[in-house]
């Protein structure tokens, strides 16, 4: 008796076991795939910068590339954290801020001069009583 328990407890043990091993294997092409989904991520970042109109565009095509893989686990949390890492390595990098004044809206022009003294040259007047 006590050995047939200790035989259905080993089969359900190494049943249990092998989707686990199986998950924790890496995909031969998941370098490549963690890489695109960091220029994707790069990407969604980008497209606001450049004044592109696409809305969630890359980060729609991030979420179809995780729901056509289907990762589990710890895959799905390491594309994921490809994606962010693409968007905040651009987003440290090129702040919106900076982004706006470099986007080119027309002719060159010279940079605004903030010379105080060049703003008025008539004398305060008194306050009137």
């Amino acid at each position: 008796m006590l050995r047939r328990v200790l035989i259905v407890a080993s089969i359900a043990l190494a049943v249990s076991a092998a989707p686990a091993r199986a998950e924790v294997a890496a995909a031969p092409f998941d370098g490549s795939l963690q890489r695109l989904a960091e220029i994707l991520g790069a990407l969604h970042y980008l497209r606001n910068i450049c004044g592109a109109n696409e809305g969630q565009k890359w980060r729609n095509e991030m979420q179809a590339l995780v729901d056509a893989e289907t990762p589990a686990g710890d895959r799905r949390s390491r594309m994921i954290a490809s994606f962010n890492r693409g968007y905040r390595g651009y987003q440290q990098t090129y702040p919106a801020a900076i982004a706006a004044t470099s986007r080119p809206t027309g002719p060159a022009r010279p940079p605004p001069t903030w010379s105080f003294a060049a703003t008025s040259r008539k004398a305060p007047r008194s306050p009137a009583r």
